[in-house]
């Protein structure tokens, strides 16, 4: 291919621990310097061309916006308030995240009900907050929302261009008006409404220099007290450790308004400090450490009677309960510790205690745990007794639950790689268990005969588990259209969720091979160290192992996936890969070290030079997975396996898809830009490396449905013209 021509400066050196580390496209970095504009807008008309060409894209849009066009509901969820003042009556105040399908943004609805079950009748509730009415092409999303217990104001977060920065507002829930109040500069943080809902806490950095919002080093988050009508500059500081620059704030308030507990976190490492604060007539007392080393995860899951629950892994990798005294004279003393609930063998993902608000009344504790990588919803009583398992209708995720302490029911969302979420109802008093919101499915769906199974590869001493999806009708037979999608990092795990590109690539006859890699959270922490740091390499050789056995089975597996054993699934030719984020460095990493194993390569938003993650925005936090470029062994380690470090001039490469967004503040766009260029540099053969940089857009959340559809049919576009 002709790409478009990209200056290439030998001069930009970086010189570490004894690394020389070339740099010639570092003038990719500034994404708004006027070259660099200009190369985007080459590289997408080029980009744009090849995609065109593609006979499948408009079909495979048109069934992508077909799939996605359906009503979507999240987890209801309720406050108690009242009428009015002068009125003892009280009523639940109902709340739920809806789509209609196209929408590019999620709605916030509200209605009034019962305690025990949300509004079914749809004409009860009413639209609360509309972000797709703060942009006109659906680029303001809402990024965070807190409740009042009472019910009657709502502190909403927006954030505009994918960008991670949000801006705090409020809002009176009767009226549907805002109150004036705009807090601004605040990011990675969610909202705590202080006892009487007159204020609330937030995190907040900074105002970055004009010019550098997308790119500015975060560090010294703020742990902020707004009170309501106050001009957010006057805003309260509650928390700060200037000596600690990468130290972030969570702030939780317990449900009896007595203890604020905040999480003490750095970067994404799992293990965090806990430090609490009495809370009196609405006003936060001194703040003093709780649980002051950062030895282990710890995270509130609440208060029951004198003292606090915590699930931790603390001497237990897969995690468990254990409940400590706040007042204690030292109670990070493992010694003055109470094991509500041991260790297993399954991970255990969250922990949330539902009812239990009253010291005589009816409580439970539910648990949402993995086992190989699929949900497991169990509900035990607070009082004591065995768990009980709800059944769920198949293997899948539970990816939200919703109950409060005042609640006697839950519910929580239910998704498969093949069906979408629905929303289920759980009575914790009789057991029953049923669906009040399920998705939408056509005809040629309800019909449609897929088969998910999950087998596990085995090799150096590791089983992983791999979920294949494809038709009833597609068996292995050496030459079937393959995408390997995986993550493996930072302690996230990959289970079962819909998403309506996968299901047209295996309704066009493809295999889906959904791999939980190693770094993941899977198994516990044993499985995340095993994938992190100096291991981060057994990453790239699980996925590398996962597609060697779909080229030839006969490579290990302790599953099956039907047919004839010694007939793979695929060949190199038809086996692509695809990763977003840490699975964008994934997809970089397997693709320079084996270029001959695949047939399309698809890395999204990736972490694709890795000695320089650490200078831009929250990149820094990242080292609890990758190390520090600044250390002369972490480094000799990155350059091992950092995707830009290991491109050789003169290798024929696989046919490449690299996409971005020009507004991407967590994984800024420079890496992918640098890759891209780099990539057409070094490519050997006619194989097309292309880049796909998506407008006014970010790292992913947020991203308008409408951008969506777009990009997610050019990628499953792009992998059906070149694994055939």
């Amino acid at each position: 291919m002709s790409y478009p021509p990209t200056r290439r400066d030998a001069s930009v050196v970086d010189v570490r621990a004894g690394h020389r580390i070339p740099d010639p496209y570092r003038w990719l970095e500034d994404t708004d310097a006027p070259e660099t504009r200009t190369w985007i807008e080459a590289q997408n008309a080029l980009t744009e061309r090849h995609l065109a060409g593609i006979p499948e894209r408009s079909a495979i849009r048109a069934r992508i916006e077909e799939l996605w066009d359906r009503p979507r509901r999240g987890v209801p969820f309720r406050r108690e308030g009242r009428r009015a003042a002068s009125e003892t009556t009280s009523r639940s105040v109902w709340f739920q995240l809806r789509n209609t399908g196209l929408q590019d943004q999620d709605v916030l609805w509200t209605a009034e009900g019962a305690p025990d079950a949300a509004p079914s009748d749809d004409a009860g509730w009413r639209v609360l907050l509309d972000p797709n009415e703060r942009s006109t092409d659906g680029t303001v999303s809402l990024t965070g929302l807190a409740v009042t217990d009472a019910g009657d104001r709502l502190a909403y977060a927006l954030s505009a261009a994918g960008s991670d920065w949000m801006t705090w507002y409020v809002r009176d829930v009767a009226t549907g008006e805002d109150t004036g109040d705009v807090v601004p500069w605040s990011k990675f943080s969610g909202a705590q409404w202080l006892p009487g809902g007159g204020a609330f806490l937030y995190g907040a950095y900074d105002p970055p220099s004009e010019g550098d919002e997308y790119a500015a080093v975060n560090e010294h988050q703020r742990l902020m007290l707004h009170r309501l009508g106050d001009d957010p500059a006057d805003d309260e500081l509650v928390h700060h450790t200037p000596e600690h620059p990468g130290w972030g704030f969570d702030a939780t308030l317990t449900h009896d308004d007595r203890w604020l507990v905040i999480h003490v976190w750095e970067g994404t490492d799992p293990r965090n400090r806990v430090v609490v604060a009495p809370v009196e007539d609405g006003t936060v007392g001194r703040i003093r450490a709780l649980l002051p080393d950062a030895d282990a995860s710890y995270r509130l899951v609440g208060a029951v009677g004198e003292r606090l629950w915590f699930h931790t892994d603390r001497d237990a990798p897969m995690g468990r309960l254990v409940s400590l005294d706040p007042d204690a004279t030292d109670p990070a003393d493992a010694a003055g510790w109470h094991e509500v609930l041991p260790e297993r063998g399954e991970r255990i993902e969250e922990a949330r205690i539902v009812g239990g608000a009253e010291p005589d009344g009816p409580g439970w504790l539910v648990t949402s745990s993995l086992r190989h990588a699929s949900s497991v919803l169990e509900v035990r009583d607070l009082a004591g007794g065995d768990p009980t398992e709800i059944a769920l209708p198949e293997p899948g995720t539970v990816a939200a639950v919703g109950g409060g302490r005042e609640d006697a029911v839950l519910h929580y969302t239910f998704e498969t790689l093949t069906r979408p979420a629905s929303v289920r109802r759980h009575d914790l008093r009789s057991g029953e268990d049923a669906a009040v919101f399920e998705p939408v499915l056509a005809p040629a769906e309800e019909d449609a005969e897929l088969v998910t199974e999950q087998v596990f590869v085995e090799h150096d001493g590791v089983r992983v588990p791999v979920f294949l999806v494809h038709r009833e009708d597609v068996r292995p037979t050496g030459d079937v259209p393959t995408l390997v999608y995986g993550y493996g990092g930072f302690d996230i795990s990959l289970t079962p969720t819909f998403r309506a590109p996968w299901r047209v690539w295996v309704e066009r006859g493809g295999l889906l091979a959904f791999a939980n890699l190693r770094g993941g959270g899977e198994y516990g922490r044993s499985w995340h160290d095993d994938g992190r740091l100096g291991n981060k390499q057994h990453v790239f050789d699980d996925a590398i192992a996962v597609a060697e056995w779909l080229q030839d089975p006969e490579r290990g597996t302790s599953g099956s996936a039907g047919g004839d054993p010694a007939v793979g699934w695929s060949t190199p030719a038809t086996t692509g890969i695809q990763g977003g984020s840490n699975g964008g460095l994934l997809v970089g990493a397997c693709m320079t070290q084996r270029p001959d194993l695949w047939g399309a390569c698809v890395p999204e938003v990736g972490v694709l030079d890795v000695t320089r993650f650490h200078l831009f925005t929250i990149g820094w936090a990242w080292k609890s997975d990758y190390g520090d470029p600044d250390d002369a062994d972490d480094l000799a380690t990155i350059l091992t396996y950092s995707p830009l470090q290991n491109l050789v001039e003169g290798t024929c490469y696989p046919p490449t898809l690299v996409t971005t967004g020009d507004h991407d503040d967590r994984v800024v766009p420079g890496h992918s830009l640098k890759f891209a260029a780099a990539l057409q540099h070094a490519q050997g053969c006619d194989r097309p490396t292309l880049i796909r940089v998506d407008t006014s857009a970010g790292h992913g959340a947020g991203k308008p449905v409408s951008k969506q559809i777009d990009e997610r049919a050019d990628v499953i576009a792009f992998l059906t013209a070149h694994l055939r």
